[in-house]
């Protein structure tokens, strides 16, 4: 169950019934794109080793 869902904030609910959950869908583009650059960029060869500190 979503805090949309609740009966405790009728008036988020009522917003989230005619805008959509936008935090959801900002959650769900972020997750989304951090796997995208995750994929894309590699930072492994951007890190200096120690012993050359």
């Amino acid at each position: 169950m979503s805090f949309a869902d609740s009966t405790e904030a009728p008036i988020y609910a009522g917003l989230v019934e005619e805008q959509g959950d936008v935090p959801a869908e900002v959650r769900r583009i972020a997750e989304e794109t951090l796997r995208e650059v995750d994929r894309v960029l590699d930072f492994g060869a951007a890190r200096v080793p120690t012993a050359a500190r």
